[in-house]
């Protein structure tokens, strides 16, 4: 079951980046679809979210999610209830952290920046989902800060970024290529002929770091979802007619 998703060998606690294998939906959700607004059958929805539970070694129960607006909103997630059922979203936000032992919280993304937060010293954990808007609002940068008003030190955090759509793929107007450029620096966009080429990915580090995270504490996964037709649902390739992934971190010390 662990092939569900990705690790990185950074963060000291369960979690994971799902990939679109070890499901049960079919045809262009096959086969580990984790939405159900996107025109899958709810129940191999479910039957995957239980499948993801099961690899994960977390109640279904304990999972914390958001309904996703691409703003910058941080909400807490209380306690979970360590049953089999999937609860309902806890509210409109983009970024999510527990303190609660055993809880889980995740983001969806299908060509999006997930990025996963861990404080093994005030032993806090936190998921961030960073389309472009979410980006440039500085989501992940609002989610550390929701972490410090806890007592996080921002220089002893863990970061895993993971599988997105990359530089490769990501063509943006020339407009939002030229905003990026001038709030993150000229590095975010490469210019090939007329075309220009966003690498978001390195935006969120770049956010990061200016609220104190360190550039070793930081592991940026380099799969991109668009790329990887077999491993990654892709909104932009798939022009919106795709699965979702689950991106996800266990409290667990």
């Amino acid at each position: 079951m662990g092939s569900l998703f990705i690790t990185s060998a950074l963060l000291p606690v369960p979690h994971g980046f799902a990939t679109r294998t070890g499901g049960v939906s079919e045809g262009r959700f096959a086969s580990l679809n984790l939405g159900f607004t996107v025109g899958d059958v709810r129940e191999r929805v479910e039957e995957n979210y239980r499948r993801l539970a099961a690899a994960a070694g977390a109640p279904l129960g304990s999972l914390h999610l958001v309904k996703q607006v691409h703003g910058d909103r941080v909400l807490q997630a209380g306690a979970g209830e360590a049953s089999q059922a999937l609860r309902p979203a806890i509210g409109d936000a983009d970024a999510l952290f527990t303190e609660h032992a055993g809880n889980w919280v995740g983001v969806s993304t299908a060509d999006c920046v997930p990025v996963l937060l861990v404080d093994p010293e005030g032993k806090r954990v936190a998921a961030v989902h960073s389309g472009w808007r979410g980006t440039d609002a500085d989501v992940s940068a609002r989610a550390v800060d929701a972490l410090v008003a806890r007592g996080t030190r921002p220089e002893r955090l863990l970061v895993a970024v993971g599988p997105c759509i990359q530089q490769c793929c990501y063509v943006v107007s020339p407009e939002l290529a030229r905003h990026f450029a001038t709030r993150f620096g000229s590095d975010v966009v490469v210019a090939r002929g007329d075309e220009f080429r966003l690498d978001l990915a390195r935006a969120v580090v770049l956010t990061l770091r200016r609220v104190g995270v360190k550039v070793g504490n930081m592991d940026v996964l380099q799969e991109c979802t668009s790329c990887d037709s077999s491993r990654f649902f892709s909104h932009r390739r798939d022009t919106g007619r795709t699965g979702r992934h689950i991106n996800f971190v266990v409290h667990r010390f």
